[in-house]
């Protein structure tokens, strides 16, 4: 099992001019959004949501990775 679920994913082809992908998901009862380049999956940012705030999130390599990969398979 995933440390991690996948929530919703967006794919914007518009994100200051290059097209990009953002997903939304839960890990160890936090939601989180990570958005990547769609070219290459650079990651762009990553934000936690706690209460009514948004904060840069830090994340593990391996989280990271796990979900490059996922998303490669999705788009």
């Amino acid at each position: 099992m995933k440390p991690y679920e996948i929530k919703n994913m967006i794919i914007d082809d518009e994100f200051d001019g290059e097209e990009s992908v953002t997903a939304d998901f839960t890990h160890k009862y936090k939601d989180y959004s990570i958005t990547f380049k769609k070219e290459d999956l650079e990651v762009i940012n990553t934000w936690v949501f706690e209460g009514n705030s948004s904060l840069p999130a830090n994340l593990s390599g391996t989280i990271i990775e796990s979900l490059r990969e996922e998303i490669k398979k999705r788009i």
